[in-house]
This record gives C-alpha cells, sequence and structure tokens, in this order.
C-alpha cells in the first residue's frame, strides 16, 4: 500500500473515498490519501526534515522515537514534535508498545501546477 498525498480542490475528497470504496470491494488495499488545500499548506505540514524523517523510519523499520532521533541525528524534541505530527495525519502508526514505524512501501507527492476547470 502506498500513500498518496495530493494538492486538490474541495469536494475532492469524495471522489477520493469513491476511489477507496471502489478497491475495497475489488478486494485491493486501498491506497491511503491525503489532501491539502494548497502547495503552500501540503508543504508547511510536510516539512523537508518530516518527509527525510519519513524515509530514515522507514528504512529503519519499527522503533522508539529515542532510536529514531538517534539514526536520524537530530534532536529528540524536535524528532518527537514531528513523529506526533506524523502520527497525527496518518502517515505513522504506533504500536501498543510505544515504537513507531510507516505503514506504507512508498508516498507519492502530487502537485498540479494548474486548476483545469
Amino acid at each position: 500500500m502506498k500513500a498518496i498525498i495530493e494538492v486538490s480542490r474541495r469536494g475532492s475528497v469524495f471522489r477520493a473515498a469513491a476511489r477507496q470504496l471502489k478497491a475495497s470491494r475489488q478486494g485491493r488495499a486501498a491506497d491511503f490519501r491525503l489532501s491539502f488545500e494548497s502547495a503552500r499548506s501540503l508543504f508547511a505540514e510536510l516539512t523537508p526534515a518530516r518527509l527525510d524523517l519519513l524515509g530514515t523510519l522507514r528504512r529503519a523499520g519499527p522503533c522508539s522515537v529515542y532510536a529514531l532521533a538517534k539514526t536520524a541525528g537530530r534532536n529528540y524534541s524536535n524528532v518527537h514534535t514531528d513523529v506526533s505530527r506524523l502520527e497525527e495525519l496518518g502517515l505513522v502508526e504506533r504500536s501498543d508498545d510505544g515504537n513507531v514505524s510507516v505503514p506504507f512501501e512508498s508516498v507519492e507527492i502530487l502537485v498540479p501546477l494548474a486548476h483545469v476547470a
């Protein structure tokens, strides 16, 4: 399963939901979709540091936030803040033992250059 992060107009959430429903009816795992109203809001939430952290966590596998901070060579407090936000966005999962992981094989970011009417 992959995560698709996109910039899309209002109302497109309904089209995405319809695609996910169709995929589940066909027995396929539906891709996770996360939409933002503008590229500015997308990149305000998914900063380069957070995107790097997703990659580091995917490579490291499930681990504690402390271990992730050490692996990434970053300050624990900043990593904790970033992981918490990524978890709120649905891009990171936390297990019962407190370890965090990325449940996706890949992340695609789609940013249209212009909206077609």
